[in-house]
């Protein structure tokens, strides 16, 4: 059946030239776009692969529209080539010819059911189901199909190409670091089963393999359409899942360099362990032997207890030195980090247990060193022979210097003998201030 009169007046020669010319610049950018779309390495991709889910759909659909874009093309062609052979038969087109060229190129064409039915998809690029047996269409109306049915077929392969290029070689790059990391981590006894970290590289593992698997079976499952379509610049793949795997693995790389560390200044840090828990058992021995000079020297005072030596960290101490003797530097990882911090309190505690128990002597040198100085003061200024200062003196000296020592007694004889000379010293300085701030002192 050869193509319906036009509605419209016989065109012109002028007219049929230019509507000649943009309809061949149109044939032959679809031409070229249907080339392209042929070596396409996304559509080769997709023709050799194992597709499931939404892109075995959505591919069977794209190639049921490739199918249709090669058949109307062909309808396109052949008609553009008759209009093209009848306006060359002469220079200046007859009446008879411009008639034809009008039916030619402004009226419709018909095209087979077979071409517009592939795969199914019935007429008509927005026809979903009810195949006809042929449909009438003007060559303005091919190309806006063939338009139609390129851009859906090129959202799918351009958006399974897009994934297929980005997704399966980074996955592949964090699988080859997720051996590495897996290698390391058995040198230091990081395992499955053993070990926190051990079970997180084997679900890694599962979940990047498993990922792989479905990316290159479903692409389209893991792209993002941008604006409704998948064309590049129009989506981007969908790296979630693949992030939440790096990022596991980052957290376990660091976990496994921390226990590499461990294995390497494990001797140091250890010697400093014991250095650090010596040195607290050497002061609460202090704090204990200091505790009874105090109690055989000072009466009448409130000495705190002294602690034993921390036992559970000593055998914390030696279960370290058993992980380091096996190589077991996971266990020993974790260990030496709270065994340093407990080590550095208990010897704080120690030197603290110590200044208490310490006090009560500090109190009394603080009085002896007063006594002493007050009475260096008043010889200075020639008193030295009173009787009531040297009365006092004696009496707080006594109690300074005798065992036990009652402190309170003797920081209040301390006390007299500083009033006394006070007094004493007041009229010859003729400064009454003076004598008062020498009191306050």
């Amino acid at each position: 059946m050869g193509p319906a009169g036009p509605t419209g007046p016989v065109m012109s020669r002028e007219e049929v030239d230019r509507a000649l010319e943009r309809l061949t610049a149109e044939h032959e950018a679809v031409e070229s776009s249907l080339l392209a779309l042929q070596d396409h390495a996304g559509r080769r991709l997709l023709e050799g692969a194992r597709l499931t889910g939404t892109t075995a759909h959505r591919w069977a659909q794209a190639e049921a529209a490739i199918t249709q874009l090669w058949n109307v093309f062909e309808t396109y062609s052949a008609a553009l080539g008759k209009a093209q052979e009848v306006r060359e038969r002469r220079r200046w087109p007859s009446r008879e010819d411009l008639v034809e060229l009008t039916r030619l190129l402004r009226g419709t064409h018909t095209v087979p059911g077979s071409a517009l039915n592939a795969g199914g998809s019935g007429a008509g690029p927005d026809t979903v189901e009810g195949a006809r047996l042929s449909e009438d269409v003007t060559l303005s109306g091919l190309v806006e199909w063939m338009n139609t049915w390129y851009a859906r077929a090129l959202d799918v392969v351009a958006a399974a190409d897009s994934v297929w290029s980005a997704l399966p070689a980074r996955i592949d790059l964090l699988a080859a670091e997720l051996r590495r990391v897996q290698s390391l981590a058995h040198s230091v006894g990081v395992r499955p089963g053993e070990h926190p970290s051990g079970d997180d590289l084997e679900q890694t593992t599962e979940e990047l393999t498993a990922l792989r698997a479905e990316v290159v079976a479903d692409p389209l499952a893991f792209w993002i359409p941008a604006g409704g379509s998948s064309a590049p610049g129009g989506g981007k793949p969908d790296t979630e899942r693949y992030d939440r795997a790096a990022r596991a693995l980052e957290d376990v790389r660091r976990e496994i360099d921390a226990v590499l560390n461990v294995r390497q200044d494990s001797e140091q840090r250890l010697m400093r362990l014991r250095d650090v828990l010596s040195r607290a058992d050497r002061t609460l021995a202090e704090a204990r032997a200091a505790r009874g000079e105090v109690l055989a020297k000072i009466a009448a005072s409130e000495v705190p207890a002294v602690s034993g030596p921390p036992t559970a960290l000593q055998e914390q101490l030696s279960a370290a030195a058993e992980y380091r003797r096996h190589s077991q530097w996971h266990r020993l990882s974790p260990l030496l980090e709270g065994l340093e911090q407990r080590a550095e309190d208990e010897l704080e505690r120690a030197r603290a247990q110590l200044s208490a128990v310490t006090a009560p002597l500090a109190v009394r040198a603080e009085l002896r060193g007063r006594l002493d100085a007050y009475k260096a003061k008043v010889a200075q200024h020639g008193k030295a022979e009173d009787r009531l200062l040297i009365e006092r003196y004696d009496v707080a000296r006594r109690m300074l210097w005798s065992a036990p020592c009652d402190l309170r007694a003797a920081e209040d004889a301390v006390l007299r003998y500083q009033h006394a000379a006070q007094e004493v010293l007041a009229p010859r300085q003729g400064n009454p201030a003076r004598a008062e701030g020498m009191a306050e002192s």
